[in-house]
């Protein structure tokens, strides 16, 4: 609707739902330095569009595919059909002209063995399916060897209490407070769960309810997505960009300002550096709250000789040399965990995602005269 309540479009929202959730894991997914293995669980619309924003956002990377489906239904004959029918010059234009396909069923004789070795050779997992019992043996990646390297895992197929994809241990153990003379033996991990919505998902997530996890356990996508050196993406080191109007927008002031504002408590990037964490061996955090703010923001500015210059949060962080260090460091510091380390993101939906992914499809059918208008409406 437009500002005023006046309908600007209808959608059918199906589509429209897979496509915008695929949309949100790419946030986390375009960050991750290796990319070349994705395993998937389903073979709906969840899958396909978790799959096609992979090949086209980093088929230059990715070397294979590997869809985990309870059958070899004609779904998942018509979901690998429909990849293997697009175009060939599109898939040399994206990158992915020799990405492998595979489809492995527990039916296969091998799958035990098969499932092991894909879900730890995995870049990145995604669940797609909406489950009540976790969809593999939790000690596939939860044993010293399945902690050797980094992945990203994307569960957003169950989205109810009594639903599970991802086994309960692998979210304990995002979470969990790990001895210093382990890190050799396993990546990093960043101490929470990263979820779309905090309360979404401590109402509707079942496994972070049947977990037992915390609100100060979790992390907002959003929170993470604005990290210094993070929102350009791995290859735009930009600290500016044009907005629609072509005004230009920096990048650098916006980061630390939101860093900033960012409160000290639940679902905030504080949660990242709590105590326990990978992390938490880094200088104090950069994301104080709010009542605190002031005290030391004068205090920095004693130390460092140094004068607030006046016109708001951001231009007395600018002031601040020495606090512009202290969060550029754990920025850093967060934002190679995104990259390598152990990441788990939970995602249940949100209404806003359908509203902004909404508006941005009308506004491109309109633009290729797609779809009905019904004058005066």
């Amino acid at each position: 609707m437009s500002s005023n309540g006046t309908p600007t479009g209808f959608l059918n929202a199906e589509e429209v739902t897979a496509f915008r959730t695929a949309l949100c894991s790419s946030l986390l997914f375009c960050r991750r330095k290796s990319f070349k293995s994705i395993t998937v669980f389903g073979a709906g619309r969840q899958a396909f569009w978790h799959i096609r924003l992979a090949l086209l956002l980093r088929g230059g990377s990715l070397k294979t595919v590997n869809i985990i489906s309870r059958t070899f239904s004609d779904r998942v004959r018509e979901l690998l059909q429909t990849f293997y029918a697009i175009d060939p010059a599109i898939k040399e234009r994206e990158g992915w002209e020799n990405v492998k396909f595979s489809i492995l069923t527990p039916g296969y004789g091998e799958y035990a063995r098969l499932l092991k070795e894909q879900l730890r050779a995995a870049d990145v997992i995604i669940t797609t399916v909406p489950s009540t019992t976790p969809l593999f043996d939790p000690t596939i990646l939860t044993s010293t060897e399945g902690r050797r390297r980094g992945r990203l895992i994307i569960a957003i197929g169950s989205y109810k209490p009594h639903m599970i994809e991802i086994p309960i241990e692998l979210f304990q153990q995002a979470v969990k407070p790990h001895e210093h003379r382990h890190y050799h033996k396993h990546a990093s991990e960043g101490g929470v769960v990263v979820v779309d919505t905090l309360t979404g998902c401590l109402k509707e997530a079942g496994e972070i309810i049947q977990s037992g996890l915390a609100p100060n356990q979790l992390v907002e996508v959003g929170e993470l997505v604005m990290l210094e050196g993070q929102l350009a993406g791995p290859d735009n080191s930009s600290d500016h960009e044009v907005d629609a109007d072509g005004k230009q927008i920096d990048l650098q002031g916006l980061r630390r300002e939101l860093s900033d504002i960012s409160s000290s408590g639940e679902g905030s990037m504080h949660a990242v550096m709590r105590e326990g964490s990978d992390l938490s061996n880094l200088s104090t955090i950069s994301t104080e709250s709010t009542g605190r703010k002031s005290m030391d923001s004068s205090r920095s500015s004693k130390s460092s000789g140094r004068s607030l210059v006046p016109g708001g949060i951001g231009n007395k962080i600018r002031s601040l040399s020495m606090d512009n260090r202290k969060v550029k460091s754990k920025d850093d510091a967060m934002a190679t965990w995104l990259r390598e380390g152990n990441v788990v993101y939970k995602c249940v939906g949100m209404g806003l995602m359908d509203l902004v992914v909404g508006e941005g499809l009308i506004a491109l059918a309109r633009e290729k005269g797609v779809g009905t208008t019904i004058p005066n409406f």
